[in-house]
């Protein structure tokens, strides 16, 4: 990517379940520590279950794109069902985008989709062994609540911490 290539964001819909498959999948393949979830997971969901994700109710995914290819990716939803918690997930920056600002852009727009939602707090969880997204999330204003624990029963070496942020 160009160091001048312009970013920009985009609140998907349904429609955009192609660019939501495109770099989910490449974040889960590339980057697949930070993530509850794993690519053998999400790999033969049909363009159906994409374009639901996508055009969630009560949810917001947010793409950041550079000359029309998705190079990031963040979305605000419930959290931990049925809580009435939102939270900012699957929050993801292409290596040729990082350093750019793109990462703080994408939390930005989950915060402000949320805050004009009517909700009070939004909360992550961050893997500790993440320290670029931890110093994003701290910057934003994230406090850590004390909760921590592994991401799933199949891989316990990913450890998490929960943080939150008030609105």
């Amino acid at each position: 990517m160009r160091d001048d290539a312009e970013i920009h964001l985009h609140r998907v819909t349904a429609a955009d379940h192609a660019l939501v498959r495109e770099v989910r999948l490449r974040a889960l393949r590339e980057d697949p520590d930070a993530f509850g979830s794993t690519f053998e997971h999400e790999k033969d969901r049909t363009p159906e279950e994409w374009a639901a994700f996508a055009g969630r109710e009560h949810a917001a995914t947010f793409l950041a794109l550079a000359a029309g290819r998705p190079v990031g990716i963040a979305g605000g939803s419930p959290y931990r069902p049925p809580s009435t918690k939102i939270g900012l997930f699957g929050m993801w920056v292409a290596p040729e985008a990082r350093g750019r600002g793109v990462g703080g852009r994408l939390v930005d727009a989950v915060v402000a989709w949320a805050r004009e939602a009517g909700h009070r707090r939004l909360y992550l969880d961050v893997g500790d062994a993440n320290p670029g997204a931890v110093r994003l999330y701290a910057s934003r204003g994230f406090e850590p609540t004390g909760v921590t624990g592994a991401v799933d029963a199949e891989r316990p070496h990913i450890t998490e911490h929960e943080r939150v942020v008030d609105l």
